[in-house]
């Protein structure tokens, strides 16, 4: 009839959208990079959780130096000190706090390096070479680090004044089973503020800043080369993706490979993020300073100490991370 337009009814038109579907909160919106900042984060807190105990052993490893009271030596035989003298808790903590580090790092990593393939990819190709791969690499790294680093800093404290405590095991109260009770440690936020105002303000929730970007950029850029190269490798032809197990395998290798290179690194890492802490009995004034006392009292070896757990600890966080990150990625592309 003349002057009533007509109103065009579709099938996706009259049907209303799930609350949960990226179109109901963003419209035609290309959300891609809110759905890598996801995954990412879900890729963090399950890889993390999964090798806590490792990696609270391997953090106890890098931080003790010749001479201190409480000495870890071994893998089991570190395992098993835990467990005597903190149980299962022992195992998990300081995990908290590297759940609420990891998750905003390996989202901000894993989005960042998507975001970065597409900047450098050449016009008609579908893959990055080798420098631009690992320029992209380099670059997550360096996003996540600097996005993240103090709770970094406010984890390995936490951790460590664990192991601090127990100095002195011998003289702590027992409780009905006969195992110490451990007193309580201060919690992430009481941590921060502690550091923030008793050793130089934001300057120092950034203490050994420097050494960590020398060794993550290269890290991550190395890992993500390696993943990219064996996850073309172990796709069997006629396939566009290899199978979960076999993103395990290729996750777990190329972690391995690219920390067997960066690793003292790590070590340097931790050790300038604890110098300023009581019951320490290293001071160091900046990296070259680190290298130099460690080098000196330590010997070349002093720069790999707990690089074994790291290993254990190493292959299925990162095979763990790049599957996970998977399949959440695949899970969110009809979101």
């Amino acid at each position: 009839m003349p002057g009533k337009p007509a109103v065009l009814v579709t099938p996706e038109s009259s049907v209303p959208l799930p609350v949960w579907s990226s179109r109901y909160w963003f419209g035609n919106s290309d959300v891609t990079w809110l759905k890598h900042l996801i995954a990412g984060g879900v890729s963090g807190a399950v890889s993390r959780t999964v090798v806590s105990p490792l990696e609270r052993m391997k953090i106890l490893f890098q931080v003790q130096s010749k001479g201190t009271g409480t000495n870890y030596s071994g893998v089991f035989g570190t395992l098993a000190k835990i467990w005597r003298e903190e149980g299962i808790a022992g195992y998990m903590r300081g995990n908290g706090t590297n759940v609420v580090r990891i998750v905003p790092y390996s989202a901000v990593q894993f989005a960042t390096y998507e975001q970065l393939k597409k900047l450098l990819m050449e016009e008609g190709k579908t893959e990055l070479d080798t420098r631009r791969r690992l320029t992209a690499g380099a670059g997550a790294g360096i996003a996540s680090v600097a996005a993240t680093y103090p709770l970094d800093i406010v984890r390995t404290r936490i951790s460590v004044q664990t192991a601090h405590a127990l100095a002195n095991i011998n003289d702590l109260p027992k409780d009905a089973r006969g195992r110490p009770i451990i007193p309580r440690m201060p919690g992430i936020f009481e941590t921060f503020v502690k550091i923030y105002k008793n050793e130089g303000g934001l300057r120092a929730t950034y203490r050994g800043f420097g050494a960590t970007l020398a060794g993550v950029a290269p890290y991550i850029a190395l890992n993500f080369q390696c993943y990219e190269v064996l996850r073309k490798l172990f796709t069997p032809e006629g396939e566009s993706a290899p199978s979960g197990a076999r993103k395990l395998a290729c996750g777990a290798l190329a972690g391995c490979c690219a920390q067997t290179i960066t690793y003292p690194f790590d070590v340097l890492r931790r050790r300038m993020q604890v110098t300023s802490m009581s019951g320490i009995s290293y001071r160091y004034s900046s990296t070259f300073d680190a290298i130099r006392q460690m080098v000196k009292s330590e010997g070349i070896l002093g720069l790999y100490r707990g690089l074994v757990p790291n290993y254990l600890k190493v292959a299925p966080a990162i095979g763990v991370s790049f599957w996970s990150y998977e399949l959440a990625k695949d899970t969110l592309k009809h979101w």
